[in-house]
């Protein structure tokens, strides 16, 4: 994606929601806005539960015409018809995922704020890789990934990168022209004028 192109918008579940009126609030977010892809984050380790969501979801996403990921649970992309994985981390081998899910799956790699992790998950086979958070946070999560990693990723690798974790507004429009795709999550579920304004903020600072 070239500087002067306008970074896409992946969108990423809450942890925890009610099924019934979030799939509803996102086929209204989905309606409304481009997105690019959608990812099923689910804190709940119960199958049951996030079988159900992921079938639920795919249909909004998919009568949309909009991919749906699954984080971390790889096995259950071909059982529920999802587009692919998104990894949380660089433990996984990508490769043997790879074989698994076939060459049409989508596999995303999180690599925090390391170009070396980046560049491996993407020798592996991912096809993208993110790094954040992009700022501190109350709950830790690793060390801010900089501005000059994705400078840099933007001019010499040509994967695309993406950009999520503790994004403020500022933020978007400052790392806009060396990233892909933004991933907005937290910063949009529960926002106090809801996650419809706060995604319109979002899109008017990098547009």
């Amino acid at each position: 994606m070239a500087a002067e192109e306008q970074p896409q918008i992946y969108l990423i579940t809450p942890p925890e929601f009610e099924l019934a009126s979030f799939s509803e609030e996102l086929a209204a977010m989905l309606d409304q806005f481009t997105i690019a892809c959608v990812r099923l984050r689910m804190a709940s380790e119960d199958a049951g539960d996030v079988a159900r969501a992921a079938d639920l979801l795919r249909e909004v996403c998919h009568q949309r015409e909009v991919p749906l990921v699954i984080e971390r649970h790889f096995r259950l992309v071909e059982t529920h018809g999802l587009d692919g994985v998104h990894l949380p981390d660089t433990t996984f081998s990508i490769r043997d995922i790879r074989k698994e899910l076939g060459k049409d799956a989508v596999i995303g790699c999180f690599a925090g704020d390391s170009r070396h992790a980046g560049l491996n998950a993407g020798e592996n086979g991912a096809d993208y890789i993110s790094f954040g958070p992009l700022s501190e946070t109350p709950l830790g999560g690793g060390a801010p990934a900089q501005f000059d990693l994705f400078e840099w990723w933007s001019e010499v690798v040509e994967l695309p990168v993406v950009a999520e974790g503790a994004l403020t507004l500022e933020q978007a429009e400052k790392f806009a022209p060396v990233t892909d795709f933004f991933a907005l999550g937290n910063e949009l579920w529960g926002h106090t004028d809801g996650a419809k304004s706060a995604l319109t903020a979002y899109i008017e600072r990098i547009s």
